[in-house]
């Protein structure tokens, strides 16, 4: 008993030594568990984590009848090893076999020792120790995951990516053999510094493993005529700035981070973006994220193009540029959630004075009276501020906000304005491209998500399903790049609507587009944001984003159903009256001035209301004085289709916030939020 106590005691206070083992490089994977990036470990290892049930099992078969015939028996040690060794040490006064055992091997990698007697005690004594705390597969992780094979490399799954360049789950015969033979010699059998001695080697467990009947000497022959690696190859180096980002903000024990990308798809994009730098200047870069809209996951993550280049570790993605023209939709959303216009009210392209804003198209021309749907494909400037003067640039940049988008000023403290129509505010990619998603999302924000298994987040409304609608029917409008015909075949197969932006100084080209699954967003420019003259989205980036769709995987063809609420019309006359014609503040006052505007009488903004516990709904009135002509009415985006005047009734259908808003017969509006919870 004291004996027991003794060695329990001695257990307790000196433990197995585990801690090497448990320093691995961290690899970021993707969804489907394939590597893009692998990081060294603290100590300059390349100590890949290893599972092994992910090894191939004929390697497993000959590791063990080359190493360990009696590993699944032993306790940690084989004795007819260790007197077989002895003996053999005794006839031949020198080392023929170290009788060591894979956990044996496993205590030495963990705590290295001078080869002495002295030190092979210490050792059989760990072995036992550890096969006494560990399971037999957790003993074989532990060497698979430190066994040493030339170099910085440490473990199976390491020298499988740096010397076939791919991971161990299925080798050949010969690449098993060699995987064996490595680390008895790891520096003298390096096949990149002595291919001759890592052949024989190879070559000798081979024919060992042919003899005792574990493959046939043909299938020896075979990988015997299998050629040795000359060079190391280079590990994975795929989305590295999104994979730096997973990995710093990995929790220090993890040692595989899976993010949502797709390697096919990320592939595709990095030799997109490899291919098309040609066409930009020496000092550009391009940035580029892919999105499947439905779940918000990154399938597809580009930083920058040239990540060893000059400035080439920004995360381009994440830095706030000047949007150009890509806010217009935004604008154009909400006026359509408060049913100012539709896709074809009329509006004039005309030199027109907001205050001291006085804005001017990118061409210097004026287009007259469009519809709203050719203003927005034609990205006219001067239909877009008018929208925003209704709007207001406090709603927008409130409502962007609410959407979780960063909006960076010019100066710190600045209040919206106007000029945030024509990308007078800092937004980064990022942002851009998940607000960007919410047009074939029908009008819901859903946050980006980078790591499989994080949260999706709290979604928001960024405007209402009609809005989405009209929004993607336009932009599926848009005008191809100049020359580039052959867009027109994405944008027909995946139907495909986009817009493009440039920043004032040509300092930033964007495009971002959608099709029914996927959200793709484009940034092409110099991370010093110098200028760019004659780069602007249409003809840097556009082309850019129509590629990356065919990068992506396929998706069922056909266009969504348009949503209740919709209207119909083949032409402006046959709109409702207040919907014929846009008309901007001055003309309003021109023909209003003795008419005020709508406003909510009842219920007031920000007021709560009771609601029954149990029993049948409450039906409320809502009523609205002033405006001209007949008074509609919005609910959370939603127009009422049953009522319409100064009075209608409504019965909530559940607690919570909700946006109530009326819209007279010019188009002016009111909306307030009010709470209703139970009694």
């Amino acid at each position: 008993m004291g004996l027991l106590f003794a060695i329990l005691v001695a257990d307790r206070l000196n433990p197995p030594p585990l801690q090497r083992a448990q320093t691995r490089s961290v690899v970021v994977a993707d969804r489907h568990g394939e590597v893009l990036r692998t990081f060294l470990a603290r100590d300059g290892a390349w100590r890949l984590p290893v599972r092994h049930q992910d090894v191939d099992p004929r390697f497993i078969r000959y590791l063990m009848a080359w190493e360990d015939q009696r590993f699944g028996a032993h306790p940690g040690v084989d004795p007819f090893a260790l007197l077989r060794a002895a003996y053999q040490l005794a006839r031949d006064t020198r080392i023929v076999s170290g009788g060591s055992t894979l956990t044996m091997q496993a205590a030495r990698l963990l705590e290295p020792r001078p080869r002495t007697l002295l030190a092979k005690a210490q050792q059989i004594l760990r072995a036992v120790q550890i096969d006494a705390h560990l399971s037999k597969g957790e003993v074989l992780d532990l060497y698979l995951t430190l066994a040493p094979y030339g170099g910085n490399l440490e473990g199976i799954r390491a020298a499988s990516l740096a010397w076939f360049g791919k991971e161990p789950k299925v080798l050949t015969t010969g690449e098993a053999a060699l995987l064996v033979a490595l680390p008895q010699s790891p520096e003298r059998r390096r096949p990149d510094r002595f291919p001759k001695m890592a052949k024989a080697a190879r070559d000798r467990i081979l024919q060992t493993l042919a003899d005792r009947g574990h493959i046939t000497q043909t299938e020896a022959r075979e990988a015997m005529a299998e050629p040795i690696p000359e060079r190391r190859i280079p590990f994975p180096f795929l989305a590295p700035h999104l994979s730096e980002r997973l990995a710093r903000s990995a929790p220090a024990s993890t040692a595989t981070v899976r993010a949502t990308l797709d390697r096919t798809v990320q592939m595709k994009l990095e030799d997109l973006a490899r291919r098309e730098s040609r066409f930009v200047d020496d000092m550009a870069t391009i940035a580029v994220i892919a999105v499947d809209t439905a779940s918000g996951q990154v399938i597809g993550h580009l930083g920058g193009h040239d990540f060893w280049g000059v400035a080439g570790q920004i995360d381009l993605t994440r830095r706030a540029r000047s949007p150009g023209s890509t806010l217009k939709p935004f604008i154009y959303g909400l006026a359509f959630d408060d049913l100012m216009i539709h896709p074809l009210t009329l509006i004039d392209d005309k030199p027109t004075v907001f205050g001291d804003y006085a804005p001017r198209n990118f061409d210097r021309a004026f287009q007259g009276t469009v519809s709203i749907t050719q203003a927005l494909q034609m990205s006219l400037n001067v239909p877009a501020v008018a929208l925003l003067d209704r709007v207001g640039p406090l709603k927008l940049a409130g409502r962007l906000r609410d959407a979780g988008a960063t909006l960076v000023f010019p100066t710190r403290g600045a209040v919206p304005s106007l000029p945030l129509a024509l990308g007078g505010v800092g937004i980064s990619l990022e942002d851009l491209t998940t607000l960007y998603a919410a047009i074939p999302g029908g009008g819901v924000v859903r946050p980006l998500r980078f790591e499989v298994g994080q949260g999706g987040g709290a979604t928001s409304r960024l405007f209402g399903e009609q809005a989405a609608y009209y929004l993607a029917k336009i932009l599926r409008g848009s005008p191809l790049p100049d020359g580039w015909s052959m867009g027109q075949g994405v944008i027909r197969a995946r139907a495909v609507g986009f817009k493009t932006g440039t920043s004032y100084g040509y300092r930033d080209a964007w495009a971002i587009g959608f099709s029914p699954r996927y959200t793709v967003g484009v940034w092409v420019g110099r991370a010093d944001g110098s200028t760019r003259p004659g780069y602007f989205g249409r003809n840097a980036a556009a082309p850019i984003l129509l590629k990356a769709f065919e990068c992506l995987p396929p998706e069922p063809q056909g266009l969504p159903l348009p949503p209740p609420g919709i209207i119909v019309a083949q032409n402006a006359a046959q709109l409702p009256r207040a919907l014929q014609r846009f008309r901007t503040r001055g003309q309003e006052k021109a023909g209003l001035r003795a008419i005020q505007p709508p406003r909510i009488s009842f219920p007031p903004d920000g007021s709560v209301v009771g609601l029954p516990r149990e029993g049948p709904r409450q039906t409320m009135a809502l009523k609205a004085r002033g405006g001209e002509g007949t008074l509609r009415w919005i609910i959370n985006g939603v127009p009422v289709t049953d009522g319409q005047g100064p009075q209608i009734f409504w019965t909530p259908d559940s607690t919570g916030f909700s946006q109530l808003t009326v819209v007279d017969g010019a188009g002016r509006s009111d909306t307030v939020r009010v709470r209703f919870k139970t009694d």
